[in-house]
């Protein structure tokens, strides 16, 4: 027999799945928008960012709300638990998009011809981390969980050759010193999406498993 709170949980998770398919769609735009170069189509980031920030308030009051009442314990209330970090690092991302759009129209006011390959490459990663992050929590999948923290290596890999490739050329051309930091910035950014999503992927497993792996517990 299906316990109401199960139900309570189910429609927490949908909220959650929401927002997070408008962290997906303003990390889209905004990669879209620097790649084609298209400085409008940075308004949408904004507009997306107020709806995520709306989500946060829902679900936080909802979690809250769900605690309240119903006094969780056990795995429902690690399950709870995470959501609310989980919401937080949603709202996060969010804020990151922005950040990008920002610095993404910096960069490309200032004309630069800059390859954003692996900017492009670190996106396409990070938007599957994020994607795979909130399917592992809907599941309560440990397994695609751990697949998620593997990936977060491929973008660091690809940050760490954007800082060394534009710090060289900072040196060679001094005067493009702030379109190349405009990039740096970015893979930043993008590298603190990919880090959040870690994050969820690690509540997924302190909820399947019960073992904190932060700070360098094991997961195997």
């Amino acid at each position: 027999m299906e316990r109401q709170v199960d139900t309570q949980i189910e429609e927490l998770k949908k909220h959650i799945l929401s927002m997070g398919g408008h962290v997906e769609k303003a990390l889209d735009i905004v990669i879209q928008a620097l790649i084609e170069k298209n400085v409008e189509r940075f308004k949408d980031v904004h507009t997306i960012e107020e709806q995520i920030n709306g989500d946060h308030i829902k679900v936080d009051d909802a979690c809250l709300q769900f605690m309240a009442k119903q006094g969780p314990k056990a795995r429902d209330l690690r399950l709870i638990f995470s959501m609310v970090k989980i919401n937080a690092d949603l709202e996060r991302m969010g804020d990151q998009c922005v950040n990008i759009a920002f610095t993404g129209k910096d960069f490309l006011s200032r004309g630069g011809s800059y390859s954003l390959q692996v900017i492009e490459e670190m996106s396409v990663i990070v938007r599957q981390m994020v994607k795979e992050s909130l399917d592992s929590f809907v599941k309560e999948d440990s397994e695609l969980a751990k697949k998620i923290l593997l990936m977060d290596d491929e973008v660091d890999t690809r940050k760490s050759a954007v800082f060394r490739d534009l710090s060289a050329e900072i040196k060679k051309n001094p005067s493009q010193v702030e379109a190349c930091l405009d990039l740096i910035l970015i893979a930043r950014n993008l590298e603190r999406l990919g880090d959040h999503a870690t994050n969820i992927a690690e509540d997924v497993i302190f909820v399947s498993t019960g073992k904190d792996i932060r700070h360098g517990g094991k997961f195997s």
